[in-house]
């Protein structure tokens, strides 16, 4: 009994030594005042940007310096497809708009790695590269359909074609199909493939530091928050101007991060064989299937017309 009772003491101080370092950083939170972690994304950028800014000595200086930037802007461009209907700039065609940009951040995904001079950096960009040859076809059909559908490249028509039902009502297997090519597309667990950790070290992004870094992770979650708006755009009604659309924009961000510690990174092979022995029949037959129901929608109104 000395021994179990001396044994049981052991395992309880070595519990509380953990729940004590939780303890101790709530204290020295609220010591300092840190009103629940409201300033701390702005002290992390601080230090980021800050911090000393180190160059590969065999790396593509000039594209090295300058492709972070270019990802920043690229996902910052995403969002001039926001639809005001009072505009500065009208985007008649902003559906086209959307899938040239989806198809032009894979090269800087790939000159980040390549301009790094590392196996692991190039190893991530070539990884990237045909991870989004395989997944943008489908994302790509997906969009297609809804075309189809509203007949209208300008997203502004989703809200006015929506407004009895939503497109998620009856495509719900696309809708989940749509938000896992997000995942990928914003290399997302369980498709962070670029960025293997364990695979990989850090991926394409392994040699950089500082502003460089943090202009990657901006990007990265600045796309995150958009996909997440497009998603609520095509599928959830579009009407942003009701407060539960931009709720809806948060839950869905929430899923993103609830992705992330629920799933583990997928094997290679299993995105391509997802891509394409998956997702793309699916896409084919959901446009066949909003072919036959815009023709039977277009049939009825001629034959109610004469």
């Amino acid at each position: 009994m000395f021994f179990l009772s001396f044994f049981f003491l052991l395992i309880f101080i070595l519990v509380s030594v953990g729940f004590f370092t939780l303890f101790e950083r709530s204290v020295l939170g609220y010591s300092q005042v840190r009103f629940f972690g409201l300033f701390q994304p702005f002290s992390d950028g601080l230090s980021l940007f800050m911090s000393e800014q180190v160059f590969p000595f065999n790396s593509n200086f000039i594209i090295y310096y300058f492709c972070p930037l270019f990802m920043l802007i690229y996902s910052l461009f995403f969002w001039l497809l926001f639809p005001f209907l009072v505009n500065c700039l009208s985007f008649s065609f902003g559906l086209l708009f959307f899938l040239c940009c989806i198809s032009v951040g894979v090269y800087s995904l790939v000159l980040c790695g390549w301009s790094s001079n590392s196996i692991y950096s190039v190893l991530g960009g070539l990884r990237g590269l045909s991870q989004t040859i395989s997944y943008e076809v489908s994302l790509s059909l997906f969009l297609l359909c809804y075309f189809l559908m509203i007949d209208s490249y300008n997203l502004i028509d989703f809200n006015f074609i929506q407004y009895y039902c939503w497109f998620f009502f009856f495509s719900v297997p696309l809708f989940f199909c749509w938000f896992s090519c997000c995942l990928a597309e914003t290399n997302r667990t369980p498709f962070d493939f670029s960025e293997g950790e364990s695979e990989l070290v850090s991926g394409f992004n392994i040699e950089y530091g500082g502003g460089g870094f943090a202009f990657l992770f901006i990007s990265e979650y600045s796309s995150i928050i958009f996909f997440c708006f497009f998603t609520c755009l095509v599928f959830f009604g579009g009407d942003y101007y009701l407060m539960f659309f931009y709720f809806s924009i948060v839950f869905f961000c929430f899923l993103f991060v609830w992705v992330r510690c629920s799933f583990p990174r997928y094997r290679y092979d299993k995105l391509m064989y997802l891509a394409w022995k998956c997702y793309l029949p699916l896409s084919f037959s959901y446009v066949l299937f909003f072919f036959f129901i815009k023709s039977f929608v277009v049939y009825h109104f001629f034959l109610l017309s004469y």
